[in-house]
């Protein structure tokens, strides 16, 4: 499994500091968050974006922050699909393969809301994979419905679209409903992305965003999830997402060390190299995109 750094991890440092310091800090993946791209591109070239990243090691292997895109009806549904259409068009030019959405069931739930989600991710994920792009639903501890695994997987299935895929962030696993029979669910197919953080002296029910800090600080039982994941063949990256506005405060270069220390000991032995040569072959093998 290789590392990856999420830029919500560091969501109050420009674009550019955070390339920077992930670069000089020995990462080589990261998970672009996509308000901060765009912001960085109203004064910026696409090449640009690319440059920055060759420039620092970096390959880009997701991108978060998408939402609206389940239940949205009328004209709300029109602005969140131009902005994911819009989104999907950039990844594809950044050639990023998995767009992280955020499952929106944030209200009181009616009948014809359920076929709507499931006709809307099929949608959604014919539309992605035309650009090349995979989509990893993330379920949401505090949502109405889609609050666990196994609930996400199973609307996963109903879409029946080889281009959408779960998004297993720890944080939401361990506080909401969830249970660790829900892995035999999971497959390499039906996981798209993995996020990772710790928990530590709050109760689970209380438990937000800000409290959120580096994997092996707390009390989550990571280990035997990795090595679920390694049985069933996932490989791919396994992104630090620490939503936490302490931590925000530090300077970017100290969480981005850190956060790389804490990460290389929570994969252990599933880790894979993500020194400063596996940048450099990562730029190289982007180059003449």
């Amino acid at each position: 499994m290789k590392p990856c750094i999420s830029q919500a991890t560091t969501m109050n440092a420009p674009l550019e500091a955070d390339f920077q310091a992930y670069g000089r800090g020995g990462w080589s993946l990261v998970e672009l968050w996509l308000t901060k791209v765009e912001g960085y591109l109203r004064d910026h070239s696409v090449a640009d974006l690319l440059g920055l990243l060759e420039s620092n090691g970096l390959t880009p292997a997701a991108a978060a922050g998408q939402g609206g895109l389940l239940l949205s009806r009328g004209a709300e549904r029109g602005v969140h699909w131009d902005l994911f259409r819009r989104r999907l068009a950039l990844l594809k030019e950044l050639d990023v393969p998995v767009m992280v959405v955020a499952v929106d069931f944030n209200r009181t739930l009616t009948d014809d809301d359920y076929p709507l989600a499931a006709a809307s991710l099929a949608e959604a994920g014919a539309l992605a994979g035309s650009h090349g792009v995979k989509i990893a639903l993330e379920f949401q501890k505090g949502a109405a419905f889609c609050s666990s695994l196994d609930t996400t997987l199973a609307l996963i299935a109903q879409c029946k679209s080889p281009h959408v895929g779960v998004c297993l962030d720890l944080f939401h696993y361990y506080t909401g409903p969830s249970k660790f029979e829900d892995f035999a669910y999971l497959n390499r197919e039906n996981l798209a992305w993995v996020q990772v953080c710790d928990l530590a002296g709050t109760p689970r029910e209380l438990a937000g965003d800000a409290d959120r800090i580096f994997p092996g600080e707390g009390d989550f039982q990571i280990a035997p999830i990795l090595d679920h994941l390694g049985a069933i063949g996932y490989d791919g990256p396994v992104s630090l997402e620490v939503l936490n506005p302490s931590l925000w405060a530090a300077p970017v270069d100290r969480i981005a060390d850190f956060g790389h220390q804490a990460m290389t000991r929570t994969l252990g032995r599933w880790g894979d190299g993500d020194g400063p040569d596996a940048g450099r072959e990562s730029a190289a093998g982007r180059g003449g995109r």
